[in-house]
Formats: C-alpha cells, structure tokens, sequence
C-alpha cells in the first residue's frame, strides 16, 4: 500500500528574469517500510525531491501525501540526513543526539537511554562525551545518523549520506543504514550518483533525466540482493546484470551522465 505519494509535482526556481523548471510532473510512490533509491546525475532535481517530500520547499504543482495526507498537513516526523552531519561543535556527542527530544521539550531519562542505546548500535558508546572534532568522518555521520532516528521518523530521507566518506568506511555506513532501518521497519529515500550504492541498498531504483527532472525508468532490485548485507551484494552475479541495464539506460538517455558517472568511478 502506497505510504508516500508524489502525485505530478513540478518545481520552478524563478530569478529576477526567467525561471528554472527542475522537476516536471514528477509522480511515484513508496510503500511503508520499502527503500527507494533516487539515481540521476547532478542537476536533476533529486535534492529538490527530498526538500519537497520534507516540506522544506512547497511544489510549484502537485501533491505531496504521508498516509493519504497532504504532507504540510501531517504530524508524523520525517528524518533528513545530509552530506555533512552538522553537529554541533561545542556538545558532546550525546548531547548533539538528544537535540531533536530536547528541542521539542521530550527530554528525560528515558529518551537518554534510548539515545545511549542507539550509540551503542552504532559502535560509538565510547565517545558518548567526546566531542566532534575528536571523531573521524564516518563516526560523526554514525552520530548524525542516531540524532536523526531520536525523532522517530516515519520517513528516512538520505541525500548523498555516504559522498565525504572514503571507500571502506561508505560500504560500513551502507551495512550500518540498511541494517537499522530494516531493524525499525522505517521508510526510505535515498538520493546518490552511485549505482552501486543505489543496487545494495535499496528495494527499487528510480532512474531520472535532467532538464527537467523526470523519471525516466524504474528497476527493481532481485530479491536475493535485497536479502543480503550491503556489503555482499556486489559480490552476486545478479548485482552486475543489474548494474549493466541502468548503465545502459544512463546511456541511451543522457550520454553525458554517463561520461560523469565514468569520471566519478574512475578517481
């Protein structure tokens, strides 16, 4: 049953002069608890998408639904996670996790233990009072993620989480992500330019055209991909067969996404 609906959204960016058309007729679903996995290359409006659906930005057209309600509309809580965590330099570690109880005046003993057990998933009950710039970049992203989940989301929305991270830290975030959020049975969005990373993690791919942003395809990740850890999946003979077709989509319909994604596997 479909939780989160797009329902022909279209979003302009107007100047002084002109306007910008970033998303145009843009409609699609995501059922409760499915991870969906947005893949496009830069400039396609996949971050607009996810301001959209937070309720950051109103679209120029369309509707936006959480559980057949208009999303400006819901009271239920939508989790952002970003490139960069955004901690706050001068509170600890689980300081900055409890900011979302703390802000909207839930703070007590029980939220704290939630939060000290949610950094002992995460591998990080020793730095609890550390500070930020005493941790490494995959550690503060462990961090940002656990703040997220403190609010309870409904609906996870992931822009590019993992982009900062080097190589082997990104595949133990992928693990780590996938892992919770099947753990708390949470809806997912993620956005990326990595089609590795959009094939291991999630349930089905929607592939995007630019000017403007449009769906171009969708795919739907075998099930024995989705049964393995992050990790593993690109080790499956069914990851590569899968890999193929959506690079061969990027191709017949944006060559020059493709070349950018070239570049962006090469370095």
């Amino acid at each position: 049953m479909s939780y989160l609906t797009l329902d022909k959204v279209s979003h302009h960016y107007f100047s002084k002069k002109n306007f910008t058309k970033a998303l145009d007729e843009l409609s699609f679903s995501v059922d409760k608890g499915e991870f969906v996995a947005i893949l496009g290359p830069s400039g396609c409006g996949k971050s607009t998408i996810l301001s959209i659906i937070a309720g950051l930005i109103e679209p120029t057209e369309g509707d936006v639904l959480l559980n057949k309600q208009k999303i400006n509309e819901s009271k239920l809580a939508i989790g952002y996670m970003l490139q960069q965590d955004y901690l706050f330099p001068w509170k600890t570690i689980v300081d900055n996790v409890l900011i979302g109880p703390t802000i909207g005046k839930m703070m007590n003993e029980e939220s704290k233990n939630e939060a000290i057990k949610l950094l002992e998933e995460v591998g990080l009950s020793e730095v609890i009072n550390d500070y930020p710039s005493s941790l490494s970049g995959g550690m503060r992203q462990r961090a940002a993620l656990v703040r997220t989940l403190m609010t309870n989301p409904e609906v996870l929305l992931l822009d590019e989480p993992f982009s900062a991270l080097d190589y082997l830290t990104k595949l133990k975030l992928e693990n780590l992500v996938s892992k919770l959020l099947k753990t708390y049975k949470k809806t997912a969005v993620l956005v990326t330019h990595d089609i590795g990373e959009a094939i291991s993690m999630s349930d089905r791919i929607l592939l995007m055209d630019a000017n403007p942003g449009t769906i171009s395809n969708t795919f739907e990740v075998p099930l024995e991909l989705r049964n393995e850890k992050p990790f593993y999946v690109r080790r499956h003979p069914k990851y590569q067969v899968l890999f193929d077709k959506v690079w061969d989509e990027l191709n017949k319909s944006d060559p020059a996404s493709v070349k950018e994604l070239s570049n962006n596997y090469e370095s």
